[in-house]
């Protein structure tokens, strides 16, 4: 549906859903404007409300302080009396964005960098003279990778 309301302006709404039926995406003109009037549904409406309310706890210098993953955030909102299931903040969590501290440390890994294709040369001898320059000089980089705790 974004999509077409990107483009409704320049096309209109029938010349796209017949466009797009002829490449295997049936939407109706109907069932299209049926979708733009329909109010939210219940569970649109509560996840809005639930996102407000775990951003707020979430960085609350009092409770989650920047660190509660899953299940405390799902004791904290049971705290402030917010029933919630817990793979309902689990989804929303995943959603949002923010998660909790994770044990362990955090450990640098090496990740050699490998040449691109253009760059070997198309002579024999220039070939062999790279791929042998190329073991000796390789190109590192460091990327982050957590430790998984236990």
């Amino acid at each position: 549906m974004g999509f077409i309301d990107e483009v409704r302006d320049r096309f209109g709404v029938e010349p796209i859903c017949c466009l797009l039926t002829e490449h295997g995406v049936k939407i109706a003109p109907s069932g299209y404007y049926a979708f733009k009037k329909r109010a939210p549904s219940a569970r649109a409406v509560r996840d809005a409300e639930l996102k407000t309310v775990i951003e707020r706890v979430f960085f609350d210098r009092m409770k989650g302080r920047g660190l509660a993953g899953v299940r405390k955030m799902w004791h904290l909102l049971a705290r402030d009396s917010v029933v919630v299931a817990r793979c309902a903040v689990e989804r929303l969590m995943r959603e949002l964005g923010p998660q909790g501290a994770r044990r362990g440390r955090i450990h640098l890994r090496t990740v050699s960098v490998v040449p691109t294709s253009s760059s070997v040369a198309t002579d024999r001898i220039a070939s062999h003279s790279e791929a042998r320059s190329a073991r000796h000089s390789t190109n590192i980089r460091t990327a982050r990778s957590r430790s998984s705790g236990g």
